[in-house]
């Protein structure tokens, strides 16, 4: 696929199933990751990658972060919690890991993880995979962080989703959506 086109084609998923990307076309997707644009070549992102049993303690995670948020959580919510990693067969957290001591803003290099991000998702549509970027309020908590191996001071940019696409999926967007975003100055 051109690149133009895996650009014009990308769409977040509604669902995905088996296969996820094997794992050298998960090596591609992350090879592609780390060739985003970078400020200071400080390489702050990084990749938790997340199948098989893991989504289901993930699920555990995203229960007791909202189970800490909202102590009266019914059942029901604390359940579609769970269920939410098993959205797909692969998921990778993608992070930033902010260094401190360097010239570039901790936001720069937070958009530097954030590009790896949609370079993934890229990557992903380009090798025929599907994707969705997810973060909700686990995505914010520091007991989440720090069972994927971050501390409190990094950033998880997403949760992104990857599968096969069901073959009824949505078309992507129609085009020319941007005009109005767009001004001359």
């Amino acid at each position: 696929m051109q690149a133009i086109d895996s650009l014009l084609n990308r769409r977040s998923a509604k669902a995905l199933t088996d296969p996820p990307p094997d794992e050298a076309a998960l090596g591609l997707i992350l090879e592609c990751a780390s060739r985003a644009p970078d400020h200071g070549r400080l390489r702050p992102w990084r990749f938790i990658v997340i199948r098989g049993a893991a989504r289901e303690r993930l699920g555990e995670l995203m229960a007791g972060q909202l189970r800490r948020k909202q102590p009266a959580a019914s059942a029901e919510a604390l359940e579609r919690e769970r269920q939410k990693p098993l959205r797909a067969p692969l998921i990778v957290a993608v992070a930033a890991v902010c260094n401190a001591a360097a010239r570039i803003p901790a936001i720069e290099q937070i958009l530097a993880a954030g590009a790896a991000a949609q370079n993934m998702m890229l990557a992903a549509t380009a090798l025929g995979f599907g994707a969705m970027w997810k973060t909700g309020d686990a995505a914010y908590d520091d007991t989440v962080k720090a069972a994927l191996g971050l501390e409190a001071a990094d950033a998880i940019v997403g949760f992104l989703y990857l599968g096969t696409t069901a073959a009824d999926a949505l078309p992507p967007p129609a085009r020319g959506q941007w005009q109005d975003r767009v001004s001359y100055w």
